[in-house]
Protein backbone atom coordinates (compact mmCIF):
# COMPACT_ATOMS: atom_id res chain seq x y z
CA UNK A 1 0.00 0.00 0.00
CA UNK A 2 1.09 4.04 -0.67
CA UNK A 3 2.54 5.36 2.62
CA UNK A 4 -0.34 7.53 4.55
CA UNK A 5 2.10 11.31 5.40
CA UNK A 6 1.75 13.24 8.07
CA UNK A 7 0.02 16.55 6.93
CA UNK A 8 0.21 18.87 9.92
CA UNK A 9 2.18 19.15 12.69
CA UNK A 10 5.78 18.88 13.70
CA UNK A 11 6.30 15.54 11.69
CA UNK A 12 4.66 16.98 8.20
CA UNK A 13 5.96 15.29 5.39
CA UNK A 14 6.89 11.95 7.45
CA UNK A 15 5.27 8.70 6.50
CA UNK A 16 2.19 8.25 8.92
CA UNK A 17 1.81 4.49 8.36
CA UNK A 18 1.99 2.02 4.54
CA UNK A 19 -1.41 0.26 5.72
CA UNK A 20 -0.73 -1.67 8.41
CA UNK A 21 0.36 0.21 11.40
CA UNK A 22 -0.11 -2.54 13.97
CA UNK A 23 2.62 -4.48 11.83
CA UNK A 24 4.90 -1.65 12.22
CA UNK A 25 4.55 -1.75 15.91
CA UNK A 26 5.17 -5.25 16.41
CA UNK A 27 8.20 -5.10 13.87
CA UNK A 28 9.82 -2.05 15.54
CA UNK A 29 9.23 -3.98 19.05
CA UNK A 30 10.99 -7.02 17.94
CA UNK A 31 14.09 -4.75 16.09
CA UNK A 32 12.78 -5.40 13.25
CA UNK A 33 12.18 -2.02 11.40
CA UNK A 34 13.89 1.42 10.76
CA UNK A 35 12.02 4.61 10.15
CA UNK A 36 13.01 7.43 8.25
CA UNK A 37 13.08 10.89 10.11
CA UNK A 38 14.74 13.31 7.58
CA UNK A 39 12.29 15.72 8.79
CA UNK A 40 13.55 16.60 11.75
CA UNK A 41 16.43 19.38 12.04
CA UNK A 42 20.12 18.54 12.10
CA UNK A 43 22.67 21.01 13.62
CA UNK A 44 26.60 20.35 13.72
CA UNK A 45 29.09 21.90 16.37
CA UNK A 46 32.49 21.82 15.72
CA UNK A 47 35.80 23.54 17.60
CA UNK A 48 38.08 22.47 20.53
CA UNK A 49 35.34 24.16 22.89
CA UNK A 50 32.06 22.19 22.12
CA UNK A 51 31.65 20.35 24.60
CA UNK A 52 32.85 22.01 27.76
CA UNK A 53 30.75 25.20 25.89
CA UNK A 54 27.56 22.49 25.28
CA UNK A 55 27.69 21.42 29.05
CA UNK A 56 27.44 24.57 30.17
CA UNK A 57 24.52 25.79 27.70
CA UNK A 58 22.09 22.60 28.74
CA UNK A 59 20.96 20.54 31.26
CA UNK A 60 23.01 17.03 29.99
CA UNK A 61 26.86 15.98 31.21
CA UNK A 62 28.89 16.89 27.92
CA UNK A 63 32.15 17.38 28.76
CA UNK A 64 33.62 14.31 28.59
CA UNK A 65 30.44 12.39 26.07
CA UNK A 66 32.21 9.37 24.94
CA UNK A 67 32.11 9.36 21.03
CA UNK A 68 29.60 7.65 19.05
CA UNK A 69 26.67 7.69 22.34
CA UNK A 70 24.20 9.39 21.89
CA UNK A 71 22.18 11.40 24.77
CA UNK A 72 19.50 13.36 25.53
CA UNK A 73 19.89 17.20 26.72
CA UNK A 74 17.09 20.40 26.91
CA UNK A 75 17.72 23.93 26.74
CA UNK A 76 16.12 25.99 30.00
CA UNK A 77 14.71 29.58 29.89
CA UNK A 78 15.87 31.64 32.61
CA UNK A 79 13.20 30.02 34.73
CA UNK A 80 13.53 26.35 34.28
CA UNK A 81 10.91 25.91 32.09
CA UNK A 82 11.92 23.78 29.17
CA UNK A 83 12.26 25.41 25.26
CA UNK A 84 14.23 22.97 23.12
CA UNK A 85 15.04 18.92 23.76
CA UNK A 86 18.31 17.91 22.18
CA UNK A 87 19.04 14.39 21.06
CA UNK A 88 23.30 14.52 20.40
CA UNK A 89 26.16 12.67 19.77
CA UNK A 90 29.86 13.55 19.45
CA UNK A 91 32.08 11.74 16.53
CA UNK A 92 35.58 12.79 17.63
CA UNK A 93 35.48 16.09 15.95
CA UNK A 94 32.09 17.47 16.04
CA UNK A 95 29.01 16.98 17.79
CA UNK A 96 25.84 15.97 16.25
CA UNK A 97 22.10 17.11 17.52
CA UNK A 98 18.95 16.58 15.96
CA UNK A 99 16.04 18.06 16.76
CA UNK A 100 11.98 19.38 16.28
CA UNK A 101 12.62 21.08 12.64
CA UNK A 102 10.64 24.16 13.45
CA UNK A 103 12.95 24.87 16.63
CA UNK A 104 16.11 24.90 14.33
CA UNK A 105 16.60 28.14 13.46
CA UNK A 106 15.72 29.27 16.94
CA UNK A 107 18.16 26.81 18.35
CA UNK A 108 20.71 28.72 15.81
CA UNK A 109 20.52 31.71 16.55
CA UNK A 110 20.39 31.17 20.51
CA UNK A 111 23.80 28.57 20.24
CA UNK A 112 25.55 31.66 18.02
CA UNK A 113 24.95 34.16 20.87
CA UNK A 114 26.81 32.14 23.28
CA UNK A 115 29.82 32.04 21.65
CA UNK A 116 31.67 34.90 22.62
CA UNK A 117 35.53 34.24 22.73
CA UNK A 118 35.04 30.44 22.33
CA UNK A 119 36.72 28.11 19.93
CA UNK A 120 32.93 26.62 18.47
CA UNK A 121 31.28 26.66 14.84
CA UNK A 122 27.59 25.94 14.54
CA UNK A 123 26.11 25.06 11.50
CA UNK A 124 22.28 24.10 10.05
CA UNK A 125 23.16 20.67 8.12
CA UNK A 126 19.43 19.86 7.72
CA UNK A 127 20.31 20.29 3.99
CA UNK A 128 23.11 18.02 4.13
CA UNK A 129 22.70 15.12 6.96
CA UNK A 130 19.73 13.41 7.92
CA UNK A 131 18.53 11.19 11.02
CA UNK A 132 17.06 7.86 10.85
CA UNK A 133 15.49 4.97 12.99
CA UNK A 134 17.97 2.53 12.43
CA UNK A 135 17.45 -1.10 13.03
CA UNK A 136 17.18 -2.74 16.70
CA UNK A 137 15.30 -2.91 20.15
CA UNK A 138 14.29 0.37 20.81
CA UNK A 139 17.00 2.50 23.60
CA UNK A 140 15.43 5.38 25.92
CA UNK A 141 15.93 8.30 23.25
CA UNK A 142 13.95 6.59 21.06
CA UNK A 143 16.64 5.13 19.14
CA UNK A 144 18.80 3.82 17.82
CA UNK A 145 19.77 6.46 15.53
CA UNK A 146 21.30 6.97 12.89
CA UNK A 147 23.40 9.77 11.29
CA UNK A 148 23.38 10.11 7.09
CA UNK A 149 25.18 12.15 4.67
CA UNK A 150 21.52 12.91 1.90
CA UNK A 151 23.73 11.87 -0.88
CA UNK A 152 24.21 8.76 0.78
CA UNK A 153 20.44 8.70 1.88
CA UNK A 154 18.92 6.29 -0.46
CA UNK A 155 21.64 4.02 -0.54
CA UNK A 156 21.17 3.36 3.28
CA UNK A 157 17.61 2.91 3.32
CA UNK A 158 17.77 0.64 0.57
CA UNK A 159 20.42 -1.47 2.65
CA UNK A 160 17.97 -1.26 5.40
CA UNK A 161 14.45 -2.06 3.43
CA UNK A 162 16.62 -5.42 2.38
CA UNK A 163 17.05 -6.86 5.61
CA UNK A 164 14.07 -4.69 7.78
CA UNK A 165 10.55 -3.43 7.41
CA UNK A 166 9.90 0.49 7.28
CA UNK A 167 7.71 2.16 9.41
CA UNK A 168 6.34 5.09 10.02
CA UNK A 169 5.64 8.10 12.81
CA UNK A 170 2.47 6.50 14.21
CA UNK A 171 4.32 3.21 15.18
CA UNK A 172 6.97 5.57 16.32
CA UNK A 173 4.68 7.32 18.52
CA UNK A 174 2.82 4.17 19.75
CA UNK A 175 5.78 2.95 21.35
CA UNK A 176 6.99 6.70 22.60
CA UNK A 177 3.69 6.90 24.62
CA UNK A 178 4.20 3.10 25.28
CA UNK A 179 7.10 3.77 27.01
CA UNK A 180 6.27 7.53 28.59
CA UNK A 181 8.67 9.61 26.68
CA UNK A 182 7.80 13.27 26.71
CA UNK A 183 8.11 15.05 23.73
CA UNK A 184 9.07 18.96 22.65
CA UNK A 185 5.68 20.23 21.20
CA UNK A 186 3.69 17.54 22.43
CA UNK A 187 3.89 17.10 26.31
CA UNK A 188 5.28 20.61 26.94
CA UNK A 189 3.78 24.22 27.37
CA UNK A 190 4.83 27.34 28.29
CA UNK A 191 4.97 26.61 31.50
CA UNK A 192 6.68 22.92 31.18
CA UNK A 193 9.36 22.05 33.65
CA UNK A 194 11.65 19.00 33.56
CA UNK A 195 10.65 17.77 36.77
CA UNK A 196 7.05 17.25 35.83
CA UNK A 197 7.88 15.49 32.69
CA UNK A 198 10.20 12.53 33.68
CA UNK A 199 13.39 14.32 32.03
CA UNK A 200 15.42 14.15 35.45
CA UNK A 201 18.24 11.70 35.97
CA UNK A 202 17.78 11.53 31.60
CA UNK A 203 18.24 14.30 29.60
CA UNK A 204 18.82 16.13 33.04
CA UNK A 205 22.22 15.17 34.68
CA UNK A 206 21.33 16.30 38.37
CA UNK A 207 24.86 15.99 39.42
CA UNK A 208 26.88 18.79 37.02
CA UNK A 209 27.73 23.05 37.08
CA UNK A 210 25.39 25.47 36.97
CA UNK A 211 23.31 25.80 33.81
CA UNK A 212 20.35 28.35 32.24
CA UNK A 213 17.03 27.40 34.87
CA UNK A 214 18.80 24.68 37.20
CA UNK A 215 18.20 26.92 39.96
CA UNK A 216 14.24 25.72 39.71
CA UNK A 217 15.23 22.19 38.68
CA UNK A 218 17.12 21.70 41.89
CA UNK A 219 14.42 23.35 44.11
CA UNK A 220 12.08 21.72 43.07
CA UNK A 221 13.68 18.47 43.35
CA UNK A 222 14.99 18.95 46.75
CA UNK A 223 12.32 20.61 48.56
CA UNK A 224 9.16 19.91 46.88
CA UNK A 225 7.08 18.19 44.00
CA UNK A 226 6.29 20.01 40.45
CA UNK A 227 2.32 21.54 40.09
CA UNK A 228 1.93 18.69 37.27
CA UNK A 229 2.54 15.24 36.39
CA UNK A 230 2.90 13.38 33.56
CA UNK A 231 0.51 10.34 33.43
CA UNK A 232 -0.20 7.51 30.58
CA UNK A 233 -4.28 6.91 30.28
CA UNK A 234 -5.94 4.46 28.69
CA UNK A 235 -8.87 5.46 26.96
CA UNK A 236 -12.12 3.87 26.17
CA UNK A 237 -11.72 2.29 23.01
CA UNK A 238 -15.54 2.36 22.38
CA UNK A 239 -15.44 5.95 20.94
CA UNK A 240 -14.93 5.93 17.30
CA UNK A 241 -12.73 9.50 18.05
CA UNK A 242 -10.15 10.34 20.01
CA UNK A 243 -9.13 13.36 21.89
CA UNK A 244 -6.39 15.56 20.17
CA UNK A 245 -3.64 16.97 21.35
CA UNK A 246 -4.27 20.01 23.55
CA UNK A 247 -7.71 18.99 24.63
CA UNK A 248 -8.83 19.53 28.20
CA UNK A 249 -8.86 16.54 30.49
CA UNK A 250 -12.00 17.18 33.41
CA UNK A 251 -11.99 15.14 36.98
CA UNK A 252 -15.58 15.64 37.11
CA UNK A 253 -16.14 19.09 36.16
CA UNK A 254 -13.18 21.01 37.18
CA UNK A 255 -10.30 21.01 34.32
CA UNK A 256 -6.99 19.38 35.75
CA UNK A 257 -4.74 19.21 32.49
CA UNK A 258 -4.38 18.38 28.92
CA UNK A 259 -3.80 15.98 26.42
CA UNK A 260 -0.52 15.58 25.32
CA UNK A 261 0.06 12.65 22.68
CA UNK A 262 -2.92 9.86 21.43
CA UNK A 263 -1.88 6.83 20.44
CA UNK A 264 -3.42 3.46 18.91
CA UNK A 265 -1.52 0.88 20.61
CA UNK A 266 -1.25 -2.68 19.22
CA UNK A 267 -1.63 -4.56 22.60
CA UNK A 268 -2.62 -1.55 24.72
CA UNK A 269 -5.09 0.18 22.60
CA UNK A 270 -6.43 3.76 22.88
CA UNK A 271 -3.21 5.08 25.02
CA UNK A 272 -2.41 8.79 25.78
CA UNK A 273 0.37 10.71 27.26
CA UNK A 274 -1.37 13.48 29.82
CA UNK A 275 -0.07 16.34 31.88
CA UNK A 276 -1.94 16.80 35.04
CA UNK A 277 -2.25 18.16 38.50
CA UNK A 278 -0.32 16.86 40.87
CA UNK A 279 -3.10 16.36 43.47
CA UNK A 280 -5.34 14.57 40.73
CA UNK A 281 -6.33 11.06 42.83
CA UNK A 282 -4.62 8.21 40.64
CA UNK A 283 -7.17 6.20 40.75
CA UNK A 284 -9.39 9.07 39.69
CA UNK A 285 -11.45 8.57 35.99
CA UNK A 286 -10.60 11.39 33.71
CA UNK A 287 -12.87 12.48 30.85
CA UNK A 288 -11.26 14.28 27.72
CA UNK A 289 -13.98 15.10 24.81
CA UNK A 290 -16.78 12.52 26.50
CA UNK A 291 -14.18 9.95 26.30
CA UNK A 292 -13.22 8.31 29.76
CA UNK A 293 -9.37 7.31 31.03
CA UNK A 294 -7.72 5.54 33.86
CA UNK A 295 -4.67 7.00 34.73
CA UNK A 296 -1.29 4.97 35.00
CA UNK A 297 1.28 6.66 36.93
CA UNK A 298 5.12 7.21 35.39
CA UNK A 299 8.24 6.65 37.15
CA UNK A 300 9.38 10.70 36.27
CA UNK A 301 12.88 10.30 38.52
Amino acid sequence: MTAVLVESGPDKGAIWHSGEPNQEQKALVAGNAWADLSHRGIISISGKDRLTWLHALTTQHLEKLEAGKWVEALILDVQGHVIDQLFLVDDGNTTWLHTENSRTQEILDYLNKMKFMLEVEVKDQSNDYAVLRAPGKSDLLGGPYALVPRVELKETTDAFSKSYSQVGMWALEAERVSQGRARLLFETDHKSIPNELGFINKAVHMNKGCYRGQETVAKVFNLGQPPRKLVRLHLDGSMVAMPEHGAKVYLEDKEVGFIATVARHYELGPIALAVIKRNVPGDATLICEGVSASQEELALR
